[in-house]
């Protein structure tokens, strides 16, 4: 009786320990994060990134000199340090861009698919997975040279060795062949959990080739067989044939989901920035007087005393008005609305310089990562470099005008009679001035609000000249420092990294920045 008895309470206890175990189960969060669920956050912190102009994430837009600070000059004074850009940058990047891929590529390949027509999208899932992962390296190496890479996502290596740019550059366009060759575009893949494309793996397929060429000619100049079979090879699987092809991340109306501008120049309330003097001259060139000096020596040490000449405005590039608002006064003896842009590295008053438009600070705003006109311009690069992509270099370069008037909102009509100008017709300007210096002037017209990729270009092509920064901290930036993070913790690797390279400043060119 008294075995009986030991059994039945041995039998209530496990009964009620096992009760008391299922009361502390979550039954209303998930276990663990869907793969896809990883793809979409990873996705947004990416463009995010490469789309921001928050000064303690992204510069670049200061650094192309598209935009001006009205007030904190620092940062377009070239300072990378005092908000630690370089390590936001780096952070971002690594840890909520890269880990969170290659995390949700991990869990996709594991997880079992109740459903058949799930399991079929799984291959195509881990290569947009992949082709995204080596747009983020990328932009890495362009943005330092020798990166973290093939010890880069080992949670249990917290020192990481830096591998060479180059050997980096080339693997990444390789992985990108082998991700375009394994897409199956007769199914889909990441559907509404994909921001860009929709999950259509089509258009993911012109995007990896694109980006393929747009790393094959980053390389003209340091190996121009392989940037040159690179180029060509991309140009066959497919790239971009119209602004419909565009890589636009889709923003909402309501924060936290607006673009990162929207947030920054109205949610904030700041009034942080105007149009840069850079941009606003080589769209509207026009002549200067100079008022009286403020200097008590008697110099006159900028042009933040400057003010327009009547009737001097010689033309207008009609994309201004989709770029920026004609906010500050016209000189009433001239039929043209006067854009003034702020000074380089020079506070700006913001209500008496040109302001950016609201197409651009508008909340559903697309956050472009590559579009077609860019495509068209790296097209044109490539015929002047004598690659066989098809077409001729004016061709291209008026396709790719063409394909930014119609993009920002302006008509095919628009674009020809701009064409049509002497200072901007190809024929005529390449008859005394370099391929690099036309197509470079107007390629960095046409990526007006995309700072990155702007930055890249004024490097590889030397155009258009950048303004002088009137309290610069360093010459024109050529690359990121690298944290200072990696600096404490991880200090021999990173003085392996700066000797390889060179010198760990703003002024050092990368491996790829020749000329």
């Amino acid at each position: 009786m008294k075995k009986i008895l030991i059994l039945i309470a041995a039998v209530v206890i496990t009964s009620c320990s096992n009760n008391l175990e299922d009361l502390n189960q979550n039954i209303k969060d998930p276990a663990a994060v869907p793969g896809e669920s990883l793809f979409t956050g990873a996705q947004k912190n990416l463009v995010d990134q490469i789309v921001d102009v928050n000064v303690n994430n992204n510069n670049t837009q200061l650094w192309a000199q598209f935009l001006q600070e009205t007030t904190y000059t620092d940062e377009s004074n070239y300072d990378q340090i005092g908000r630690n850009i370089p390590g936001t940058h780096w952070s971002i990047l690594y840890k909520d861009v890269l880990k969170d891929l290659d995390e949700a590529g991990k869990v996709i390949a594991a997880t079992t698919y109740p459903l058949a027509s799930d399991v079929v999208l799984v291959p195509n899932k881990l290569q947009v997975i992949e082709i995204l992962k080596v747009y983020t390296y990328s932009i890495l190496v362009e943005t330092f040279g020798d990166i973290p890479y093939t010890e880069s996502l080992d949670i249990d290596n917290l020192l990481p060795k830096y591998d060479d740019g180059l050997t980096v550059y080339k693997d990444l366009i390789t992985r990108l062949t082998a991700a375009i060759n394994a897409l199956d575009t007769t199914k889909g893949s990441f559907g509404t959990a994909d921001n860009i494309y929709g999950g259509d793996v089509a258009s993911w397929k012109k995007f990896a080739a694109s980006l393929k060429l747009r790393m094959g000619i980053l390389l003209s100049d340091v190996d121009n067989a392989f940037a040159k079979s690179t180029v060509e090879s991309a140009v066959t699987s497919g790239v971009f044939t119209s602004n419909a092809d565009n890589a636009n991340f889709k923003y909402l109306s309501a924060d936290p989901n607006t673009h990162p501008i929207h947030s920054n120049l109205i949610l904030s309330g700041r009034h942080d920035y105007v149009a840069a003097e850079t941009i606003v001259e080589l769209m509207q060139p026009r002549s200067y007087e100079y008022l009286t000096d403020s200097n008590e020596d008697g110099t006159i040490d900028n042009k933040d005393n400057k003010t327009v000449v009547p009737g001097s405005v010689t033309r207008t590039d009609p994309r201004m008005k989709y770029y920026f608002l004609n906010n500050v006064d016209a000189d009433t003896t001239t039929p043209e609305t006067v854009y003034l842009g702020g000074v380089i590295g020079s506070s700006s008053g913001f209500s008496t310089h040109t302001q950016v438009s609201a197409k651009v600070e508008a909340a559903e705003a697309p956050g472009v990562i590559l579009d077609y006109a860019e495509v068209e311009f790296l097209l044109a690069e490539a015929r002047a470099r004598t690659f066989n992509v098809g077409g001729t270099v004016k061709s291209h370069y008026d396709a790719g005008i063409t394909a930014s008037f119609v993009n920002w909102g302006g008509t095919v009509a628009e674009a020809t009679s701009y064409l049509a100008d002497p200072a901007v017709d190809y024929d005529t300007l390449i008859a005394t001035k370099t391929w690099k210096e036309v197509i470079g002037n107007q390629k960095w017209i046409a990526l007006y609000n995309r700072g990155f990729e702007a930055w890249t270009s004024i490097r590889l092509l030397d155009f258009p000249i950048m303004n002088t920064a009137v309290d610069a901290v360093s010459g024109y930036p050529n690359k990121y420092t690298y944290p200072v993070i990696e600096q404490t913790l991880n200090g021999s690797n990173y003085t392996s990294a700066v000797s390889a390279i060179g010198t760990d400043t703003a002024e050092q060119k990368l491996f790829w920045d020749k000329n």
